[in-house]
């Protein structure tokens, strides 16, 4: 790897140039090349930095969170912050359907299909990379800002059965962003409390521990 010229020699293709991420320090030990369904080529680098995993901190009830997630919030914080939802595929939904009617206007096979089915691809990508950027920096917020984060346990496939919500609940993307929350918080030593799938937590009050079962979704304050 050659940081100044940004290069990488790779096996029986040799010097390729490359536009870098990020640098790093460390022994490389695999280098894996992936090409994405616009044409782009990405490496995935796995480093050997030898530095081991901090243990977990202590708790503090003042430095822990609770995140409820959502569709008409993306997250509600214990500390009465709302994370607004991007929406991302929402607010693309238009520009998807205009290309998808031209895509199957074209005559399978012809270069004129190929064309539309590229620009389609790059709205999919746009909208899959505005969802992983939003998710990357929210998540390292929260991890860096707090030392215990408690997360509700959500089954997304069972959830997603509901044809009303399908479509909001994939634009969400909450379940990868509990997997960005935790293997974050296990870099920074940070804690990721998972509270039980059947638990009615949005129904117990937080200060009395009373059960309001009568409770429903549309009731919110």
């Amino acid at each position: 790897m050659d940081f100044e010229n940004n290069t990488i020699m790779l096996p029986k293709i040799g010097e390729v140039k490359v536009v870098l991420h990020r640098y790093f320090e460390g022994t490389l030990k695999t280098a894996t090349i992936s090409k994405s369904i616009t044409g782009r080529y990405f490496i995935s680098i796995l480093v050997d930095d030898r530095k081991e995993i901090p243990d977990e901190q202590e708790i503090f009830e003042s430095s822990t969170i609770g995140i409820d997630v959502g569709i008409e919030d993306f997250a509600v914080i214990s500390t009465g912050e709302k994370i607004e939802n991007p929406k991302y595929l929402k607010n693309s939904l238009q520009r998807l359907k205009c290309l998808q009617k031209r895509v199957s206007s074209k005559i399978k096979g012809s270069n004129n299909r190929n064309k539309a089915k590229l620009h389609l691809s790059k709205i999919h990508e746009t909208i899959s990379n505005q969802r992983n950027d939003f998710q990357h920096k929210l998540s390292f917020r929260l991890v860096s800002e707090n030392q215990a984060i408690s997360l509700e346990t959500l089954n997304v496939k069972e959830m997603q059965k509901n044809h009303c919500l399908a479509q909001s609940i994939s634009d969400a993307g909450w379940h990868s962003f509990v997997t960005k929350l935790t293997y974050k918080a296990e870099w920074l030593g940070k804690t990721i409390i998972k509270i039980g799938q059947f638990k009615p937590s949005s129904k117990i009050c937080n200060v009395c521990g009373y059960h309001n079962s009568n409770l429903t979704l549309k009731d919110r304050e």
